[in-house]
């Protein structure tokens, strides 16, 4: 019973965290690795000690799948080369770099357990990106270059973690045989992913089940990164593979009921497990500290300083030549995709925030070697993890803010642009599609209802339009009090529709039929 209460009480902190940061207006995951640091120090609380294997077999498919599957397969191929520079040149380079200064200023850390930390703390995380910069008006492309960045650096570095990792417990290692295994584990756990991916597309074509379709897509991201680690290849890219290929065919393959609640059990779930990761770290860092207590409080900070200076600054000298030399070097890449606003860049270059991705990893470090001898400094890393998280997240997802009015990036409304373009383009079609019904049926065509049907779309086109050529003349203001008094309107049907329920003039089922609408429509709003 004790268990199952510090179980719940730790639910109940990941929740109050995230409220609290709601009503500050900050990103929760910061709040998030504040709390798990104040938790740390709460006396009392058991200690923990988790198995390296199970952490990351639970916390990593399912976030890894998530960001696949909000992922634009399209802005991904568009924004290839920016993503990839970053994705894996970055992280490699940053393995490397933070290798070569832990190795050099930390005593007593080897070469290979240098390597170790580096590929813990290479890879930005792509939930804490995308919670900060959902919260921020900055062009989709940025967006989209730092979600692509944030999926594909996850595999890169935790490819490079496992032979980091494997060349500390073996003692052994080889740079060749480390490339070719790269790429063999990497093509073979697509592969994986990809078999998976259709599988469960052939699942929700079989049935509707909500439910079962619901937990089907949760446990094929689990089977998915099982099946490749059994086969020995990359676990990882297999979880990606299934959330790239799940979404890109869901809209086909799945109901419109089962989608909506898939989503949000889905936000639920990732959520929980972030929460969960950054407590865990907290009720682990006791034993930690203890672990560590040879080195002083002094020198612990400056190793911590130290790795997350060489995290943000190797940042922020990679991302502007390789944003900007590949364009000079070519002309036809130039007139094909100018060189973006140093602005926009300058954003790119301080989005590097590390989250739960690195802290798992941090947590799965193997207890012993093959010789049965304790992992050397493998307290010392998930310490210096913790501080690279915390000082990134902190430093930078506060300061992000104020960088992007200081700059004055703002949204180029492409995505409000194509959403509109997307809505006229769907909303003509019905209207031709509707005209084909009524000729082919006489009957239709004198019926007041069908007039209704056909006056209302000709109406939801004429707006549309509107909308397009406000937007093409750059009149946001006008579309911004519009939405204000669209949502306002919204508001008031929703109180109408609560009074006539209390009032006795409809039952509950008509009052949850007409909110859910309602409640359809102000999340459109609030996109």
């Amino acid at each position: 019973m004790h268990e199952i209460e510090i179980v719940f009480g730790l639910l109940f902190a990941v929740a109050a965290l995230a409220v609290i940061a709601e009503k500050i207006k900050v990103a929760y995951p910061i709040l998030l690795v504040l709390g798990g640091l104040a938790i740390g120090f709460v006396p009392g609380l058991p200690h923990v000690e988790l198995n390296p294997e199970v952490v990351f077999l639970i916390f990593l498919p399912p976030l890894l799948t998530a960001a696949a599957w909000y992922t634009s397969w399209r802005d991904f191929r568009a924004n290839l080369r920016p993503i990839l520079l970053l994705a894996i040149g970055l992280v490699l380079v940053t393995t490397g770099a933070v290798a070569v200064v832990a190795h050099a200023a930390i005593a007593g850390m080897t070469w290979p357990v240098a390597f170790v930390l580096g590929a813990i703390v290479s890879p930005p995380d792509a939930i804490a990106a995308a919670a900060i910069t959902e919260r921020l008006s900055v062009p989709k492309r940025i967006v989209a270059i730092l979600e692509g960045e944030s999926l594909v650096n996850d595999a890169t570095g935790l490819v490079a973690y496992r032979f980091a990792v494997a060349a500390v417990v073996a003692g052994t290692f080889s740079i060749w045989n480390a490339g070719l295994g790269f790429v063999l584990m990497a093509a073979a756990g697509v592969l994986v992913g990809l078999a998976a991916g259709w599988l469960i597309i052939w699942i929700h074509r079989q049935i509707d089940d909500p439910l079962v379709e619901m937990t089907g897509t949760i446990l094929m991201s689990y089977a998915s990164y099982l099946v490749a680690e059994h086969l020995h290849v990359s676990g990882v890219l297999a979880a990606v593979a299934v959330g790239l290929y799940h979404r890109w065919h869901s809209s086909e393959a799945i109901t419109p009921m089962t989608r909506i609640k898939t989503i949000s059990v889905w936000e639920l779930f990732v959520f929980l497990l972030n929460g969960l990761v950054f407590i865990l770290i907290g009720l682990q860092l006791p034993s930690i500290l203890e672990a560590i207590a040879e080195r002083s409080a002094t020198t612990l900070i400056w190793y911590g300083i130290l790795i997350s200076a060489v995290v943000i600054g190797i940042r922020i000298l990679w991302v502007f030549p390789a944003t900007y030399l590949p364009c000079w070097s070519s002309r036809q890449l130039w007139q094909r995709d100018p060189s973006p606003p140093w602005q926009q860049v300058m954003i790119i270059a301080w989005t590097g925030m590390r989250g739960v991705v690195s802290l798992a990893a941090a947590l799965a470090l193997p207890l012993v070697t093959n010789t049965g001898a304790p992992f050397p400094d493998r307290d010392l890393v998930i310490f210096l993890t913790f501080c690279v998280i915390l000082v990134t997240l902190v430093l930078q997802g506060l300061t992000l803010p104020l960088l992007i009015r200081r700059l004055k990036v703002v949204d180029d409304g492409n995505t409000e642009r194509e959403e509109m373009e997307a809505r006229l383009k769907a909303a003509e079609a019905a209207m031709e599609r509707l005209e084909e019904l009524i000729a082919e049926n006489n009957t239709l065509k004198e019926s007041a209802m069908v007039q209704w049907l056909r006056s209302e779309y000709e109406e939801r086109i004429r707006q549309y339009c509107d909308v397009c050529i406000a937007m093409d003349t750059g009149n946001y203001e006008q579309l911004a009090a519009l939405k204000v008094l669209q949502r306002e309107a919204v508001a008031t049907e929703r109180r109408i529709v609560v009074k006539l329920r209390n009032q006795g003039m409809i039952n509950d089922e008509v009052l949850h039929r007409l909110e859910h609408e309602l409640d359809l429509e102000e999340v459109r709003l609030r996109g």
